[in-house]
């Protein structure tokens, strides 16, 4: 290596001696610097020389390349696979159930469907009702692995899992007002399972009292599992003159993605205090039971459930009654559509709905054509709910106040003979029916005053023959 320009290369050899090095003449102690000083300024001057930047720290600070990586995801498929996921932060709740919720993040290819998978799996989490926060960080994978990343889930549970809720609330087309209660415990066992117990208490209307049981995924069980039992107390002797009172209970046995099937099983008893119900009502008087099977299919396309503007909607119900070989077994079949279509118009947000549906139920079994339907199983219609916002097989008239509106019969006077049939009339029962449909056309755009123009039609019939 050839020697600096600067230096001697026979400085130092024989025959070239060193020359002396002048010495230093200052009396100053200031001027003086020990050796530990140096040694402990050259320390400091390490210590305050900057770390080797990550590769990351870099992009972030080269506006360019993050500019260059933000283009590069809008234009082309990044590849990416994900080489583990890292849960943190649950201390309660079982690591099973947040793996299942996020399951969907190994399976991305890249990295666009990894962020859209990290959002899903967020917002399925945060749907648990269990946790206060929920953050979802993508990392690089180990260096000896390229093109691969780690996903860390990091939650706070609540801290406050019992919860309740109180509320007074008013039915103008019922004229009734209702008190309601509610007392929630949340993520008892780890599983997320909710357990919820609710009262409602009605003037001159119903009331009811349940406990219900709901888990998201259990074990073996990819559906969320739901069982709830209630008792359930309706006073209708203002528009049927009869009260009813059931018990039973409800299982969810399926829900996944557009399908729920359920089962239920309660014991219901029609009661007729006034004595003065029409012929209908009290040849169906005493108990009932009803073991049922229910199936909903869900199609839900709009962009809003409350105003939508474009897209479509349908809902179909199918229940089965008379699963259960008892006498009072209530046999029959129930159908149900709702068919629900928006129309934007391109201006104001302006759009036109549409909507029709059908519900009709008949009984089965042996001589069904000569069998009464159940008055607790037929349609009334009235209401003022609106039919733009409810969505499955609505009964709801605007206009109408609630079973105002259907198939009636006379009632008879207190103290007559309940077998004369030519008694006067004090008042009218509504029976409901037995087939029922309704249609609207809805037109609204954005302006200071919403503006609805509804033209609505309904028609209910009995489809039995023997209906008295």
């Amino acid at each position: 290596m050839p020697a600096p320009p600067d230096s001697d290369p026979h400085l130092g050899q024989p025959g070239n001696p060193v020359p002396d090095i002048p010495a230093f003449e200052s009396d100053d102690l200031d001027d003086i610097v020990d050796i530990e000083d140096v040694e402990e300024t050259d320390d400091f001057e390490e210590e305050e020389e900057p770390e080797p930047m990550t590769p990351e720290a870099q992009m972030h600070m080269d506006p360019t390349r993050m500019e260059a990586l933000f283009q590069r995801l809008s234009t082309e498929r990044v590849p990416i696979r994900v080489h583990d996921v890292i849960i943190k932060g649950n201390t309660k709740t079982k690591i099973s159930l947040i793996e299942s919720e996020v399951e969907n993040l190994k399976k991305a290819t890249t990295v666009q469907q990894l962020l859209r998978s990290a959002a899903h799996a967020n917002a399925k989490l945060q749907r648990l009702d269990i946790f206060d926060s929920v953050s979802i960080t993508l990392d690089t994978g180990p260096p000896e692995l390229p093109g691969t990343a780690n996903v860390i889930v990091e939650v706070s549970e609540s801290t406050n899992s019992l919860t309740g809720d109180i509320g007074l609330f008013s039915r103008p087309e019922a004229r009734s007002w209702s008190l309601e209660g509610s007392v929630k415990l949340k993520n008892l066992f780890g599983y997320g399972d909710l357990w919820d117990t609710s009262v409602t208490y009605g003037w001159g209307q119903a009331s009811e009292v349940s406990a219900g049981l709901s888990v998201p995924k259990l074990r073996a069980f990819s559906t969320p599992l739901t069982a709830r039992i209630s008792l359930l107390s309706r006073d209708l002797l203002k528009f049927s003159s009869y009260k009813e009172r059931a018990f039973g209970m409800s299982l969810g046995l399926v829900s996944s993605g557009n399908h729920n099937l359920s089962y239920d099983l309660s014991l219901c008893t029609l009661s007729d205090p006034s004595q003065m119900s029409s012929p209908t009502v009290r040849r169906q008087l005493g108990q009932g039971l009803l073991s049922a099977l229910k199936y909903t299919f869900k199609i839900d396309q709009r962009d809003s459930p409350l105003r939508p503007t474009r897209g479509h909607a349908f809902v179909s119900n199918t229940q089965i009654g008379g699963l259960v070989p008892d006498f009072r077994s209530l046999r029959f079949i129930r159908q149900g559509f709702d068919l629900r279509y928006a129309i934007p118009l391109g201006f104001y947000r302006a759009a036109l709905n549409f909507g029709i549906s059908s519900s009709v139920f008949f009984p089965w079994g042996s001589g069904f054509l000569n069998t009464p339907s159940q008055l607790s199983e037929r349609f009334f219609m009235g209401g003022n709910s609106s039919p733009v916002c409810t969505l499955g097989c609505p009964t709801s008239l605007l206009g109408f106040k609630a079973r105002g509106l259907g198939p009636a019969e006379p009632r008879r006077n207190a103290g007559e003979n309940l077998n004369d049939e030519s008694s006067e009339s004090s008042g009218i029962d509504f029976i409901g029916g037995d087939l029922t449909v309704t249609a609207f056309a809805d037109f609204s755009f954005d302006l200071p005053l919403r503006v609805f123009l509804y033209r609505l039609n309904y028609s209910v019939w009995r489809l039995t023959t023997a209906t008295f």
